[in-house]
């Protein structure tokens, strides 16, 4: 699934928390936000792609997730956060080469073609992540090695990168064929920025069978690269970049391009991204995993990044100017997200309320993002209690409905659409600093129920008003419309 990944360090954010976020890029995937409880966890799992049987351990925790609506081909749960303050967003999906993959084959669902013959399953894959990790997991590295252990006992039929974060840590993992990995910690005062390639661009093999500080791997990955000749490194370098990922001319149409405009955005001062001396151009091959930014980011500096479409660039396709290469690339805010998590862990409040999740329904270009208390047992009905019937009673359909009024209107709704963004973001981190106050002074945690459910009647609110006012914009700029001046 084409996504986009942004991860942000302690130290490189404003607040010293940590930060993942991901844009779940399916095909207008109807999603919805809930918790599952532990009772309602079964000790057996079973994946709807691959026909793999999983047993899980004992005992699972709470967590948060972001689903399918329609379960026909899976849970897909995409996104979430657990009762132990773990975040994990699963998956960036990523390239490879034929030269990785035919060293060690994705492990693909073998069908039956005769009632003599029996199916064979598949491995594991982005459908199954997160229900076979995050309610077991205590910190972040201990996801990399619960999945690293799925990984090599049952293969994957895909590439993926998937991302955990805790109150200190946050670590990016990335599979390597059907059944090896690798997985470094993001240094703290750095921001990581991820558009569908193999991303890490260094790796401390030293670190990783030495002390495994900072870097974890497969244990035979260096005996697999040298036995199939897949380093294309010189002069003793290591990129596994170049090791494992891809160097294709559609990579600098799809891929390059979004990880140039974030660049562009996060070290506009140190690096050069643009005329004659630019270091990087949107089609690099070098564009770097891991950028210090020239200031500290906020959860608002993440979402602009994953609503971004190159806007002050030629490439913008929201463009009044006939540049030539308007929607040449491929725009991180696309039309077809289903759902945008920035699962932040903040280390300034009781560890009780410590994993707030900012939800994001629909095209982010044109959609607001709210902050939801993870630890709790229920989530509102606006985010929780989504059909595959459009309807704006619930935050997901009412953000497609928004997206696809204001995109064909751009010029026209545009002012109105960031108002409302500001205006949600406003009024829903006002809230959460109110209860964030209420619960540490009363050591009451239920009200985080109650903080949600006021967050989301206030979005409620905002979002019909904005829905109201592009519809109108929308009305008076249909194709049938006529004026005529009766003097």
């Amino acid at each position: 699934m084409s996504c986009t990944t942004v991860l942000v360090g302690k130290k490189a954010s404003n607040d010293h928390s940590t930060m993942i976020a991901r844009t779940d890029d399916g095909h207008f995937d109807v999603k919805k936000l809930i918790t599952v409880e532990p009772r309602k966890i079964k000790k057996t799992y079973r994946t709807v792609l691959s026909h793999l049987t999983v047993e899980l351990p004992e005992p699972p925790m709470r967590y948060t997730a972001c689903p399918n609506v329609d379960p026909s081909k899976g849970i897909w749960a995409a996104t979430g956060i657990n009762e132990a303050n773990v975040g994990m967003t699963a998956t960036e999906t990523i390239t490879s080469n034929p030269r990785v993959l035919a060293a060690d084959p994705l492990v693909e669902m073998q069908k039956a073609s005769s009632r003599r013959e029996k199916e064979i399953p598949g491995g594991i894959g982005e459908e199954d992540f997160v229900v076979l990790v995050l309610p077991y997991i205590h910190t972040a590295r201990e996801g990399v090695l619960r999945l690293a252990s799925l990984l090599e006992q049952y293969g994957t039929y895909e590439s993926n990168g998937i991302a955990f974060n805790d109150e200190n840590e946050i670590w990016w993992m990335e599979t390597i064929g059907g059944h090896h990995w690798m997985a470094k910690r993001v240094p703290d005062e750095a921001c990581v920025i991820m558009p569908n390639q193999f991303g890490m661009d260094s790796f401390d093999l030293e670190d990783a069978f030495g002390k495994k500080q900072d870097h974890l791997c497969s244990a035979d990955l260096c005996t697999f690269i040298e036995e199939n000749h897949l380093d294309l490194n010189r002069k003793g370098n290591f990129n596994p970049r170049n090791i494992f990922g891809s160097c294709r001319d559609m990579d600098h149409i799809y891929n390059t391009p979004r990880a140039w405009f974030m660049g562009r955005y996060l070290t506009a001062e140190t690096h050069c991204w643009e005329g004659e001396r630019a270091e990087f151009t949107p089609e690099s091959n070098n564009i770097p995993w891991s950028l210090v930014p020239d200031r500290k980011l906020a959860v608002e500096d993440v979402k602009y990044l994953l609503s971004s479409h190159y806007q002050g660039t030629p490439y913008n396709p929201y463009s009044g100017q006939d540049t030539g290469k308007r929607g040449m690339y491929r725009s991180i805010g696309i039309n077809r997200t289903g759902v945008t998590s920035i699962c932040q862990i903040r280390s300034d409040v009781p560890e009780r309320i410590r994993g707030v999740e900012w939800i994001c329904f629909a095209s982010t270009t044109f959609n607001t993002v709210l902050p939801v208390y993870a630890n709790v047992s229920r989530i509102p009905k606006y985010l929780s209690d989504v059909g595959l019937e459009p309807s704006s009673e619930n935050l997901y359909w009412a953000s497609r409905l928004i997206a696809a009024l204001a995109d064909h209107n751009y010029a026209a709704s545009i002012q109105n659409v960031e108002r409302y963004q500001n205006a949600v973001v406003t009024k829903g981190r006002r809230l959460v600093q109110e209860y964030d106050r209420k619960m540490a002074n009363t050591g009451n945690w239920a009200l985080a129920e109650e903080a949600n459910e006021k967050i989301c009647a206030m979005a409620k609110k905002e979002t019909d008003a904005v829905l109201g006012k592009v519809l109108q914009t929308a009305s008076e700029h249909m194709k049938n419309g006529f004026n005529l001046a009766d003097n």
